[in-house]
Parts: structure tokens; sequence; C-alpha cells
């Protein structure tokens, strides 16, 4: 009795702590994760340096002081200051294409963030089984603890032999070894949430799982989730981008040019006026349109394939999850019309059966009630992979 209260003791000794929804868990996630903080403080650095190199050149000043030879003719003085200037067509594209490269950054965060969520979401479904699984346990260590001390008063009464008493000993340590197997897979599980919560401890004690309703027709939804797929828009910005970058290579065989001011002056003389000079781009870009072409054929070429491979991953996950409810709804059915468990507890206090067979006949029961929780977590996490770009 000692060891059947320090069970207790562990498995009520979490409840002083505050509980939270899943909501308010994903919502912690989402606020506290240190993976997607660090993602975010990366992506504006990295949404600033593509705003970079986007600009006119920097102007230059020049000023020349040159000694003259023989020391008669005096010294010359030289100073210009010019600045270059690309085609109007190049500035605008650049900025678009520096517009489009950060939408892909807050993209690349959207998946990030349905990742993190997404593994939060089956922790979570993990530790509502293992609360179901515990509350199961509790009942039947406090029947296996009843059973047990029956045995044992039969036995110093002399009603009961010591192999009928060791069964139920035997019985009643298997559910307490089950029991802390439970409690160390929760404090495994909670170690895990609360990394993601970015250190912070959280605790669900919910033992229950939502109603969850599958598409009816799975085309019509994969046509709307794949616009809401940030992977599959991340593609398409990348085909955008590439054309993009075709314009840009395009206008870059195109001349720039600068202008300036210019200033001579050398003994009893001076000159001033303004330059103006072109650069013609004849082998610096060369092939650099061909390369963006081929940049966009092959991006192209990988939209096709991701939308393929997400459709197909999708509809297996929904086959899959159709098969997962049906088991766990014909696990749920089997347990509501064909529980035994009293006419067999009636049974063995009335002599009509052994111990040993009351304990192999419950235990189909107790394993029936362990598949059925077992397939509800499976179905649900499932499903929550399915519903991924939903939340």
């Amino acid at each position: 009795m000692k060891n059947l209260l320090i069970i207790l003791i562990l498995m009520t000794g979490s409840s002083t702590f505050a509980q939270n929804s899943i909501e308010e868990v994903l919502n912690s996630v989402e606020q506290n994760n240190t993976t997607l903080k660090a993602l975010k403080d990366n992506i504006e650095a990295q949404k600033l340096e593509n705003k970079t190199g986007i600009y006119l050149p920097n102007p230059e000043v020049e000023f020349n002081y040159l000694w003259g030879n023989p020391n008669n003719i005096g010294n010359r003085k030289d100073i210009s200051i010019r600045q270059t200037f690309d085609f109007p067509t190049i500035t605008g594209v650049k900025k678009k294409i520096a517009d489009k490269q950060n939408h892909l950054l807050e993209l690349q965060y959207k998946a990030e963030r349905l990742d993190i969520l997404l593994q939060t979401r089956l922790y979570v479904f993990d530790l509502i089984y293992y609360n179901a699984l515990k509350k199961e346990l509790e009942q039947r260590l406090e029947h296996a603890a009843t059973l047990a001390a029956g045995y044992k008063n039969q036995l110093e009464k002399g009603e009961a032999n010591i192999l009928e008493y060791n069964k139920a000993q035997l019985n009643l340590a298997t559910v307490k070894g089950e029991i802390l197997s439970v409690e160390t897979e929760r404090k495994s599980i909670l170690a895990e949430l609360k990394r993601l919560n970015g250190g912070i401890d959280v605790l669900i004690s919910d033992s229950e799982y939502r109603d969850a309703v599958i598409p009816d027709n799975f085309d019509e939804w994969f046509a709307q989730a794949e616009q809401r797929n940030p992977v599959l828009e991340y593609v398409r910005q990348e085909i955008e981008l590439a054309k993009s970058q075709i314009a840009l290579n395009k206008a870059a065989t195109l001349p720039n040019f600068y202008a300036g001011f210019m200033r001579e002056k050398v003994v009893g003389e001076a000159y001033q006026g303004i330059s103006v000079g072109i650069s013609i781009p004849l082998w610096e870009n060369k092939n650099k349109v061909k390369q963006a072409k081929a940049a966009l054929k092959a991006t192209e070429t990988k939209q096709a394939d991701s939308r393929l491979q997400f459709y197909e991953y999708l509809g297996n996950l929904y086959e899959k999850t159709k098969s997962l409810q049906a088991t766990a709804d014909e696990y749920k059915l089997s347990l509501s019309s064909l529980n035994n468990t009293a006419l067999l507890k009636k049974a063995l206090d009335a002599g009509e059966i052994s111990l040993l067979d009351y304990i192999v006949e419950i235990g189909l029961y107790y394993n029936t009630v362990n598949l059925k929780l077992n397939a509800e977590r499976e179905f649900q996490k499932t499903f929550a992979e399915l519903r991924r770009i939903e939340y």
C-alpha cells in the first residue's frame, strides 16, 4: 500500500500547475519559440540586405596635384566630380526583384511556423493520449489493488491459496509498472513542449480529442489547400523572380552613362566644364540572359514536380486518415457493446471462474481499450498533418 500511495502522489502531484488549452499552447509556442525568433531576426537582416545594391552607384570625387618639371612651368591642379547612372528600367527591375526576394523570405517563415506548430500539435496529441491512458490505468490500479487486498485477506483466513495471492499481486505490479511507464512518457513529452515553448512549462490535462471532420471531396479541398500552401507559393514566387531576373539581365545589356564636372588649373590658365561618358557592355554580361532563361525553365519544372508530390502526399494522407478514423470508430463500437467487465467480476466473486481466467478475460478488454486509445491518437495526428496548412 505504501507503493500504491507513492504512485497516486506521482499521478496527482502535477495538478498544482496551471492548465493550458491546446490553442493556448499553440499561441504560446508561436510567441516564445526560439527557432522562430531567430528566423524572424535573420529574415529582417536578409530583407535589408536585399534592399542594398539597388540604388545608384556612389558619386566619385577626384583631385590631382601635379608638380611641374621644369619648375618654371608651375604646378597643375585637377578636380572632377562624376555620377554614374543606370537606365531607369534597370533601377525599377532591381526594386521589383528585391521585393520578390523579401516575399520569399516571408513564405520561408510561414513554412517554418507551420512545421513547428504541427510538431507542437503532435506532441499535444501524444500527451492527450497518455492522459487518457493514465485515467484508464488509475481505474485499473484501484481495481487491482482491491483485488490484491481481497486475496491477501482470504489467504490470511485460509480461504485462498498462495498461487491465487501471487497472481493478484503480479496483476497489481503490472498495472503499477504501466503507470510508471506512462508517467515517464508524459514527462518526456512535457519536456519537448517546454523546449518548443522557449523553456516555459506547459501542461495539458485534456484526455479527450475534439471532433475532427474529414473533407468530403478531396480534390475540392486540395484546390483550396494548394493556394494556401507556403511551399507551393514559394515555388510560384520563384518563377516570378526568375522572370524578373531575365528582364534585369536584358536591361543590363543597355549601356550606362555618367555625367560630372571637371576643372583643370595650371599657372595662368584654368579650364572647367562638364564631362559625360558611356559604358557599352560588350562582353561582361554575355550569356546572362540565356542563363536566366534556363533558370526559369528549371523553376517551372520544379513547380510541376512540387505540385505533383504535394497532391500525392496529401492524397495518401487523406486515405490513411479515413482508414484510421474507421478503425477508431470500430473500436469504440465494440467497447460500447461488448463490455463484460461487470459480468466477469460477478463470475469471479461467485466462484464461477478462476482468478487466472478473470485476469486473462479482463486483459483482453483492457488491450482493446488500449488499441482504441492508440487508434484515436494516430487518427488525430494524421488528420493534423493533413490539415497542417490551415493552422
